[in-house]
């Protein structure tokens, strides 16, 4: 029997009124201390009652359909763009909705509106003057224009379904009524935003936390018409659904210049975040954080007020109030709560400057997961995904714990799953045994800090745009979750950073991306400074670790601006002549390669037969080492996580360090993470792996040997 202390607490719970018996007995079982509710549930008098703290889920924006109706002006707004048209004539027609899902768009044809309108011809990419299309009936005609040219239409439009309303209605098949959402930035909309909040705190005295969920703006979701591309467009990250004639007109005024749609639409590329950012995009981001955050610290105050904590859940409509943006900590949250399926999660919302960090675990309490596969329902196995999660998380909670854990969703779905509620009841256990350690003191990290290299620096750390399985393909995102549970510092710098400041003080940078990505950096390795500063950086003893693409440019003689310190370049065609060095594949001591996580990129060649080559594939590189003055370069051509190439990563890290002997509290099994709390004198080893593992660890009391079950986690007094 686990001592009580590791059975209670720390643990907030979905309630379900007409399932009171069952929300009481789970929260019994679970050892919640807390009882929320949750999107489309409610919480009945007899749960609320019971003794349990509450949160109560609100998103500020959606759930007022009577003002939205009644004032259609002050809803939120969105740039699309039209179908590319083929003008057969010297006048065409473009029907501004066509292809998308129109029961989430309504054009806007107001007259503040159409003056942001852009008409392109795409062939060109010219703007076609105003005075040659007019505007009815949902199409735009455009005349005196060149007959077998594209053209498109960049257009505003109101955004008429709550966007993760829609989700639900479409994927989970919900019947309710379809939600709208207001636009704070109308003023009659922020007063009487304010107003309902306020009225809201004085009818619920029973809430003692409000769960904002989110903020205003939500992330990019546009629909297709046609199920075949159903997802035309996501990015978590993305500002488009912030746009309005009155943010446009406020910018204008403020910054001296003025957006277009085109700075949007971009092509209809987007502004997506895997861009690097134009200083328009830049401007136009702090502009919006500075807003979410001044009206975000407003509602705040208007709930402790009355006495209750805020919280927000940093999902959905978080856009501007990013965590680890400068102007976060001015709102006054007492808590942040993150959903998590990966470890780079979990550390996205444990270093977060919040009195509070929760995480809310997958899978949703949902019939169908966010997969589209069946979850909780004929076909599901959620105690499986639970625990897949649970092993990807438990090991960043080992280097860096948070303050509480829960689930969200229709907890009535789970009484046909009790292995479920029996695996939550076992994490719930490990969780506050980690928890309880690092309450009293961090565990030991090596003595090694890593810097992680791209565009949005700070502001995106330990996330790309998006949950893992939104950014799979990426390189970085499986390297953001190899770190998450590694000893060592991890820190993320932006090119401007080091343009401004230096590299600092570390002992690593990682560049990985593809080229012209905002994660490889694209024009920002025109910057001179940057390449000597990363070049003096490895000289003097650094490491330099460049993934897919890393500082690649076109233009210079080298296409990655760092190919003197990798030993290896990509050719794009200019080399097809020239002769390639040979090799043989080395072994370095010391590390151990996971092929599984390379891949292979035909055009990836030596530079001048210097690198040591430790995996190649028909005769082009994979993976090298290059002796660059006291320093090395690597360079990987790709980078898929798992316990091997996890293992092979930290080797990598450490390539540098003098003294091996300090690097201890490791296992020798790349499947069980080891974290080391000194000041308890407590190991904790968790093992990924689905059979039995033995493993041996170097401590400072000598080696000592575990055998691990399956996915079980061992705490061991020194």
């Amino acid at each position: 029997m686990e001592a009580e202390k590791y059975r209670k607490g720390s643990f907030t719970l979905p309630g379900e009124a007409g399932y009171e018996g069952l929300t009481l007995k789970l929260a019994e079982k679970w050892g919640a201390d807390v009882i929320r509710d949750s999107d489309g549930t409610k919480l009945s008098s007899e749960i609320v009652d019971a003794g349990y703290r509450i949160y109560s889920t609100i998103c500020i924006i959606r759930e007022h359909n009577a003002f939205a109706l009644a004032h259609p002006e002050t809803q939120q707004q969105t740039f699309l763009i039209s179908e590319r048209v083929l003008a057969e004539s010297s006048t065409v027609v473009i029907p501004l909705l066509d292809g998308y899902f129109t029961e989430q768009f309504e054009v806007n044809s107001s007259e503040e509106s159409i003056k942001y309108w852009q008409v392109y011809d795409r062939t060109t990419e010219k703007e076609i003057p105003r005075e040659k299309w007019s505007y009815a009936n949902g199409k735009v005609t455009v005349e005196d224009i060149t007959p077998w040219h594209h053209y498109t239409v960049s257009f505003l439009c109101w955004r008429v379904w709550e966007e993760i309303n829609m989700y639900n209605h479409t994927t989970n098949h919900w019947t309710s009524e379809h939600l709208r959402q207001l636009d704070p930035r109308h003023p009659l909309a922020w007063e009487y935003l304010k107003e309902w909040l306020n009225n809201w705190c004085v009818d619920n005295p029973q809430t003692n936390v409000i769960r904002l969920t989110s903020l205003f703006y939500n992330f990019v979701w546009i629909f297709g018409a046609d199920m075949r591309c159903r997802n035309r467009f996501t990015d978590w990250a993305s500002y488009d659904f912030t746009v309005s004639p009155a943010a446009l007109d406020a910018f204008r005024d403020e910054y001296g210049y003025a957006l277009s749609a085109e700075d949007f639409i971009h092509q209809g590329k987007l502004q997506v975040t895997h861009m690097p950012p134009s200083k328009a995009k830049v401007d136009y981001m702090d502009f919006i954080q500075r807003f979410v955050a001044l009206k975000a610290k407003e509602l705040v105050e208007i709930i402790h007020k009355h006495g209750k904590e805020a919280y927000v859940f940093y999902d959905d409509s978080w856009v501007g109030m990013e965590p680890y943006g400068k102007y976060f900590p001015t709102v006054g949250f007492d808590g942040l709560i993150k959903c998590v399926f990966s470890g780079f999660e979990c550390r996205l919302c444990s270093g977060a400057n919040v009195p509070v960090h929760e995480l809310r675990f997958h899978p949703y309490l949902f019939p169908v997961g966010l997969g589209g596969l069946p979850t909780f329902m004929e076909g599901g196995h959620p105690e499986k995904d639970a625990m897949d999660y649970w092993h990807h998380v438990r090991r960043a909670l080992m280097r860096q714990c948070v303050d509480r854990i829960g689930l969200g969703g229709y907890l009535h779905l789970t009484e046909e799953f009790p292995e479920f509620v029996d695996t939550i009841e076992q994490m719930g256990i490990e969780f506050r045994k980690l928890k309880e350690l690092h309450e009293h003191g961090a565990p030991l990290t090596l003595p090694c800090t890593v810097t992680v290299l791209h565009s949005w620096g700070a502001l995106r750390s330990w996330t790309l745009s998006g949950h893992f399985h939104e950014t799979y393909m990426h390189p970085l995102i499986h390297i953001n979750e190899a770190l998450s549970g590694l000893p060592v510092e991890v820190r993320f710098v932006s090119f401007e950073d080091v343009r401004k400041h230096g590299i600092g003080n570390t002992d690593v940078v990682i560049n990985a991306g593809h080229m012209g990505d905002s994660w490889s950096g694209g024009e920002a390795w025109k910057d001179d400074a940057l390449v000597t500063e990363l070049t003096k950086f490895v000289h003097r003893g650094g490491i330099f670790i460049g993934v897919g693409e890393p500082s690649a440019v076109k233009g210079y003689a080298t296409l990655f601006r760092m190919a003197d310190v990798l030993g290896v370049d990509k050719d794009l065609g200019e080399r097809v002549c020239h002769g390639k060095w040979t090799f043989e594949e080395k072994e370095v001591d010391g590390i151990t390669v996971c092929r599984d996580a390379l891949a292979q990129d035909k055009q990836i060649y030596l530079t001048d037969g210097k690198a040591c080559v430790l995996a190649a594939a028909n005769g082009i590189p994979q993976m090298t080492i290059h002796s660059f003055g006291k320093g090395f370069g690597v360079y990987l051509s790709d980078f898929k996580v798992s316990a091997n190439s996890t293992r092979m990563l930290l080797q990598i890290l450490t390539l540098g360090m003098q003294n091996k002997e300090e690097i201890k509290y490791i296992s020798d099994s790349p499947y069980v993470d080891v974290a080391y709390f000194e000041d308890e004198r407590t190991l904790v080893a968790a093992s990924v792996a689905s059979e039995k593992v033995a493993t041996k660890i170097q401590t400072d009391q000598g080696i000592i040997e575990l055998v691990m079950e399956p996915h079980e986690m061992k705490i061991c007094r020194l």
